[in-house]
């Protein structure tokens, strides 16, 4: 217990001194936002890797999907590195560094609001954004207290309070800087831990070998007298697996503060630096934490809810108990470091995003923007002042939301997260991507995908989720392509003229 103590406190005091180091670069929207636009290819590369993969992942995600699909699970690590990091760097990176520099945009509505001309659309994406983030959040915490509650006995309701206070004290100190100077930091010991507790666990096991064996004489759920199937290339359910691989590594394409990593990286050759790193990154640590999941059954049963359903959120937890103090101390920094980081993206994104989207909007879409020449530099630095207090405040209001409904949670991880990823990547992640790559995007197209993406997972959450909530997001997700496509087609086009205004940077 001594090691453990001692190895969070350390953790938690460089954390809070990198808030306190960054703080001089967080006075301004910018710097506070977007670390200036100035941040190098490895920082960013690390924030974007401990912003995709959490505690949700570590122990929602592998341990839920690792008990139903065995080590077939481990595809799911792999469609992570290479959609969810490699294509997303490749495909997403450069252009939304070069389309959102040239359109001063700080946020994913902004982006909508500006490249599609029109304020609505800022507006209901800001809503939408900050709604759907908070069950995402309550997921982290659920995921990093079920872990502290298994390594240090503290009491689940201690753990989340105790978690978001810190993530709040350095994240308002040193806004994006600190986050991805700490993402670093957390991204070293995540990368270390993962190796570190995989070999542990199939050492526990007699090694790798003697752990896929005994996982090959498993019976199949659904069929008592057939073994094999969880140590099978593509498991007992491959469609299943697939939806899993779908809305865990497209989704990212869509999530604002995923997206938002590419708004701040310094330049093109930082791109090409980051993409290369956060697929490594990927590789190690989703495809390690997936494959340590698939191995769950061979531990003992996890425990159940009171309506007879396993508790798959003890999975992980219930592997991880019988290792020694000091990896057990190791467990807990690595899934701390993942969740921080996570929630550290959130909270700035959610407060980011209603401070300059809702209540400093500025009305550049619609051709009446106030010119800079306009305000002398003392009323521009007092906005600026006051719209980082205003930030600052709302993500002392979306910790606490997310708080409550962390303490009360609905359900398992992976249901919150597949409502979260579902919602904000069914609405965004099509006409985001094809409004960097295609003129011909229409505004009602947009309008229309907002419409489905929500709407489909709502409805669905409404009805008691006939459609399993992963599955629902990655319907959404791809269908938004089919709906912006058909509605661009038909409805009214944007000025030619103001399109070719926002596509001239790819010339420059």
């Amino acid at each position: 217990m001594v090691i453990k103590i001692i190895l969070t406190v350390i953790f938690l005091i460089i954390m809070i001194g990198v808030g306190i180091y960054s703080r001089k670069q967080a006075n301004s929207v910018d710097g506070f936002v977007l670390g200036g636009r100035s941040v190098g290819g490895w920082l960013t590369a690390f924030a974007y890797g401990t912003s995709y993969f959490s505690a949700v992942v570590f122990v929602g995600y592998a341990g839920q999907f690792g008990w139903k699909y065995g080590i077939s699970s481990t595809w799911i690590g792999i469609g992570n590195a290479v959609i969810g990091s490699l294509f997303a760097w490749l495909v997403l990176g450069k252009k939304t560094k070069q389309m959102t520099q040239h359109i001063n945009s700080r946020t994913m509505p902004d982006f909508f609001g500006t490249r599609f001309r029109s304020q609505g659309l800022r507006v209901v994406a800001s809503i939408i954004a900050f709604i759907f983030l908070i069950p995402y959040t309550a997921g982290v915490y659920k995921g990093i207290s079920t872990l502290f509650e298994m390594g240090f006995g503290i009491p689940y309701e201690y753990c989340v309070i105790i978690m978001a206070v810190l993530t709040a004290v350095y994240v308002i100190l040193g806004g994006y800087k600190a986050t991805a100077i700490n993402d670093f930091i957390q991204g070293i010991i995540m990368l270390f831990g993962i190796v570190m507790v995989i070999a542990a666990v199939l050492n526990s096991q007699g090694g790798l070998t003697a752990a896929v064996d005994k996982l090959a004489a498993l019976p199949s759920d659904d069929n008592p007298a057939q073994n094999g199937m969880f140590a099978e290339l593509f498991g007992p359910d491959p469609l299943n697996l697939l939806g899993v691989v779908i809305l865990t590594s497209l989704g990212t394409w869509g999530l604002p503060q995923m997206v938002g990593k590419f708004y701040s990286i310094t330049d093109e050759s930082a791109i090409k630096r980051g993409t290369i790193i956060s697929t490594v990154f990927a590789l190690i640590v989703a495809g390690g934490c997936y494959f340590l999941g698939g191995f769950g059954r061979l531990f003992d049963t996890p425990a159940t809810l009171p309506d007879g359903r396993l508790a798959f959120d003890s999975i992980i937890p219930s592997m991880l108990v019988t290792l020694d103090d000091a990896l057990i101390g190791l467990v807990v920094l690595l899934v701390l470091s993942a969740s921080m980081s996570t929630l550290a993206s959130l909270v700035l994104t959610s407060s980011s995003t209603m401070t300059l989207d809702l209540i400093y909007r500025e009305k550049k879409a619609s051709g009446d923007e106030v010119k800079e020449g306009e305000l002398d530099d003392t009323v521009k630095g007092n906005i600026e002042k006051r719209k980082v207090i205003i930030m600052r405040l709302l993500i002392v209001f979306f910790i606490a939301i997310s708080l409550l409904i962390a303490l009360n949670p609905p359900t398992f991880i992976a249901q919150l997260m597949g409502i979260s990823w579902g919602a904000l990547a069914g609405a965004f992640l099509a006409p985001f991507m094809l409004g960097l790559y295609w003129k011909g995007v229409t505004t009602s197209s947009v309008w229309a995908c907002f419409v489905w993406g929500v709407g489909l997972t709502v409805v669905n959450m409404m009805l008691g989720n006939p459609i399993n909530p992963i599955n629902c997001g990655a319907i959404a997700m791809l269908g938004g392509f089919v709906v912006v496509a058909v509605v661009s087609l038909i409805s009214k086009k944007m000025n030619a003229e103001y399109v070719d205004k926002i596509f001239e940077c790819y010339k420059k």
